[in-house]
């Protein structure tokens, strides 16, 4: 066998596994690259949709699993589930809400992922997993779960915001899922161990571009329509304004200036010392303005002292019972509650809510993807107004807003770079896709000129 060969039999080609449908069959309230994804994936069989907040994934998922005979299972985060109900009812599709297998029905049903082993998955045709993100722990005991019990479904889409440029092995987990290529089979093909740290990897000079082209084989890209040619004049957001407020506090050690924390410990240990200045200074703007406010934290004290400081506020933590959450959640969506007070790790997924513009960080960690997602939550494609975000640190704390708009710089700079890599190829396979193809079905027998007959 020549060496050519041998590296064409270890490639995987990621084959359709789905069927065509004609335009008239998918719902008519998408819009146009909506639309043309819906159809590219159901003709795939099993996808990804990685695309920027607010782009209607939601709606993306719906009309894909209308069009799926049988039984169809949504996953979804805890309010994320009451919420696409409500949007399915909107665009005309029924969406059936469980908690239990016993409530499954035939049609689309969606739960929560905190219930998903109380599910038997062998009776589905077709799995969903919204904010599949949640796949990105490569130990984790949800991914291991789902990738083991969703092999035999048919059926598999993964929608999401777009992931982090650098971060390879949230796409490794997404293809072995969706039964394209094992996370360890994808490393071993296009990417090499970073000098002697093994925990780390990098692409292969030669494989980069092997390597999206791949992913644009299962997987769609794309931080606004116009990344795939479409007209994305109306999902341009509206400005972000980041606002960084000090307070200040008493120096220690019998310095004669706050001494700017450096490592992990010197930084948890300057919002401890910071937490009454931080909470009195967010009640202060909150109490003051009658609009809706998300707040962040990032510890249980900061909530608790939050919610006691603003009247009215609801707080929504980690031990509260999930209906607790979910109402909480469902209630700020329709302004029942003007001040909902959480953690990004508790609320900062999925939920839609752009009726909100104001938001305040009263304690960050040090995980710009939690961020990143809380901002998400209101700045996002269907907002109207300009979104108000005050980070409140310590003296002590340095220059945090200015550290997080270099991360937001370079973040998106390094996805440009990641959907430049696969707009084409993507573009290319949905627009073939969607490409009509019209059969010619002959009704009248053809006859031969008499000229052409003579001599035959």
């Amino acid at each position: 066998m020549e060496y050519k060969e041998f590296l064409a039999a270890k490639q995987k080609m990621i084959i359709d596994s789905g069927r065509d449908v004609a335009d008239n069959e998918i719902n008519q309230h998408l819009f146009d690259y909506q639309h043309d994804i819906v159809k590219w994936a159901l003709k795939k069989g099993k996808s990804a949709v990685f695309a920027g907040t607010g782009l209607g994934k939601t709606r993306i998922q719906l009309a894909w699993a209308d069009l799926i005979q049988g039984k169809v299972l949504i996953f979804a985060p805890l309010a994320v589930a009451c919420q696409t109900v409500t949007e399915g009812r909107e665009i005309g599709i029924s969406v059936n809400l469980c908690r239990e297998n016993s409530d499954v029905k035939d049609g689309i049903n969606i739960t929560n992922y905190d219930r998903m082993e109380r599910f038997d998955l062998s009776q589905f045709t077709g799995i969903v997993l919204d904010e599949s993100s949640i796949l990105k722990s490569q130990t984790g005991k949800t991914r291991n779960w789902l990738i083991e019990n969703c092999q035999s479904i048919p059926y598999r889409l993964c929608c999401t915001a777009t992931p982090a440029p650098n971060d390879y092995m949230e796409l490794g987990n997404h293809s072995e899922f969706l039964g394209c290529m094992t996370e360890m089979e994808m490393l071993a093909m296009f990417f090499i161990h970073d000098g002697g740290d093994t925990a780390k990897w990098r692409l292969k000079k030669h494989a980069v571009k092997d390597f999206w082209e791949w992913v644009a084989s299962w997987a769609v890209m794309m931080t606004n329509p116009s990344d795939l040619g479409y007209d994305g004049s109306m999902f341009i957001l509206p400005k972000l304004n980041i606002t960084q407020k000090e307070v200040m506090t008493e120096n220690s050690e019998g310095c004669l200036f706050a001494v700017e924390a450096k490592t992990l410990q010197e930084r948890q240990q300057a919002r401890r010392d910071s937490l009454h200045e931080r909470v009195s200074a967010c009640a202060e703007i909150v109490n003051n303005s009658s609009e809706q406010w998300l707040i962040w934290c990032n510890l249980n004290v900061e909530s608790n002292l939050i919610a006691k400081s603003i009247p009215g506020s609801v707080e929504v933590c980690g031990n509260d019972t999930p209906e607790h959450k979910t109402n909480s959640m469902i209630g700020f969506s329709e302004k029942k509650i003007r001040v909902l007070v959480s953690k990004p790790s508790i609320c900062g997924f999925g939920m839609n809510w752009q009726q909100c513009h104001n938001m305040i960080f009263v304690g960050l960690s040090d995980s710009f993807e939690q961020y990143y997602q809380a901002v998400r939550r209101c700045w996002r494609f269907g907002q109207t107004k300009e979104v108000n975000v005050y980070v409140i640190t310590a003296d002590t704390e340095g220059a945090v807003v200015a550290n997080i708009q270099r991360k937001e710089r370079d973040f998106e700079e390094m996805l440009h770079g990641m959907i430049a890599a696969t707009q084409n190829i993507t573009a290319g396979n949905i627009r073939r896709t969607t490409r009509e193809q019209r059969k010619y079905n002959a009704n009248t027998k053809m006859k031969l000129p008499e000229w052409l007959e003579v001599g035959t």
